[in-house]
Parts: structure tokens; C-alpha cells; sequence
């Protein structure tokens, strides 16, 4: 995925009402960004944190600026983090069509937002193919990390994430192929495993997901100023 035009960077100045951010432009103006992540963006929301926005030319939004990266301390060199959550969709869909998710190739078609299951959800990816189970494909983004290359999942009590889970454990027991995939929007980690002491109900429903047949995938993604683009698996590790 490549952003349609040149990001303009800036500077960090907070974050707040969970949606806008003030920042500061390099020729000193202020301007505020809308901020399309509705997580707690831990350790990826720091003031004075370099960042930076996409502007929109359209005249009817109310905010022309949008964050899409912001650069974090890693172990060895900071790291861009993509913090924009209506992206990974795309990107996982553009990983399987380019072949780079080897995992899910081999399917005709693939449908966004599609309805399904017992709790009135909407499944991000749902791939088919004649002669092949459907297989549903719930796609989260990761940003968060910890020492060692560990990147956590959520950052946040994520109710939501949790039905998720459990929509996908009734798909696969019906037949059907359930998939949880992260997408991690950060080159500098490892491995994925669930945040148990932000969310230990998510953790809980994600062991039982996987016991139940939801198979888990996670995609590291290499993260620069003019795109996104998946590129290397990296485990979920369960402990």
C-alpha cells in the first residue's frame, strides 16, 4: 500500500479526545489532525514524538490532516509505526493478493466487511474459491510493544476484539476457515502474543479461539514514509 501523496512531517504535541491530535508543522504552525486509532496507542502517543500526516484536499472534512506514523524508541534505532487502524485491511488484502501470505492463496475472490455469525458482526476479509470452505479472515492492528522484540495485542480492553474472537471459534466449528490476523505495523518485533494484563479476557478468548480451531497468523510490516507493505510471518506465541 502507498500513500497517494508525499506525508508532511511534524511534531507531537498531545493527543486527546481520542480522535485529534495538536501538532506542530515544521514551518511552526499548529494544526489539528484527526487520529484514526481508536486504542490507548501505547508508547506510540508520546509528546514531542516525530510524526506524520496525510492531508486530504477535500473541502468537507473538518480536519485536512491525518496521523499516519510516528517514529518510536526501539532497542537498537527508532522504528515507524503505522497507528492508522482503517489501513491494515487493506494492506493484509494486497499481502494475500501479491502472494506474500502464502497461507491464504489460492482463493477467486475476496469481499470486505462482509455480515456474519451470532452477534451481528462484520468480518474483514472473506475469501472463497470453488470446491473450498469459505474462510473468514479478522484482521487487528498492532502497534504496541515490549522489550525483546515482543509486540502485544490489545493495548486497550477490547470487548469488541473478544466477540471477534468468539464469531470465528463458531465459524471454524461449523467447517468453515476462521483466520485472526495481525497485521504489525512495526519492523523492530519478533513475535505477537496477547496482552494479558491490559486485557486478560482477550487472552482468555484467544486460547480458546485457537483451541477450538481458529488458526492465527501475524505479519510483520515494513513501514516507510511512502507505504506499507507486509513482508516477513512472525509466531503468536500463547504462553
Amino acid at each position: 500500500m502507498r500513500f497517494p501523496a508525499p506525508l508532511i512531517p511534524g511534531t507531537l504535541i498531545r493527543r486527546y479526545k481520542r480522535f485529534l491530535a495538536d501538532v506542530m508543522l515544521s514551518d511552526g504552525r499548529v494544526v489539528v489532525a484527526s487520529c484514526p486509532n481508536t486504542g490507548s496507542m501505547l508508547g506510540c502517543a508520546d509528546p514531542g514524538s516525530a510524526i506524520w500526516l496525510s492531508v486530504s484536499e477535500s473541502r468537507t472534512r473538518k480536519y485536512r490532516h491525518a496521523w499516519e506514523l510516528v517514529s518510536v524508541r526501539s532497542e537498537s534505532a527508532p522504528v515507524l509505526v503505522g497507528i492508522n487502524t482503517a489501513l491494515p485491511n487493506r494492506i493484509v488484502q494486497e499481502g494475500i493478493e501479491s502472494g506474500v501470505v502464502g497461507e491464504l492463496a489460492g482463493y477467486e475472490s475476496i469481499r470486505r466487511e462482509v455480515a456474519f455469525g451470532e452477534e451481528r458482526s462484520r468480518v474483514d476479509l472473506l475469501l472463497s474459491a470453488a470446491g473450498r470452505p469459505a474462510c473468514y479472515v479478522e484482521v487487528k492492528n498492532v502497534t504496541a510493544a515490549v522489550d525483546n522484540g515482543v509486540a502485544l495485542f490489545p493495548d486497550a480492553v477490547s470487548e469488541r476484539g473478544a466477540k471477534h474472537l468468539r464469531e470465528l471459534a463458531r465459524i471454524a466449528a461449523a467447517g468453515a476457515r476462521a483466520v485472526q490476523f495481525y497485521c504489525v505495523q512495526r519492523s523492530d518485533v519478533s513475535e505477537v502474543r496477547p496482552a494479558d494484563a491490559i486485557d486478560p479476557a482477550y487472552g482468555q478468548a484467544l486460547r480458546e479461539a485457537i483451541a477450538r480451531g481458529v488458526e492465527v497468523l501475524a505479519y510483520r510490516a515494513e513501514v516507510t514514509c511512502e507505504g506499507i507493505r507486509l513482508d516477513t510471518r512472525i509466531p503468536v506465541a500463547c504462553p
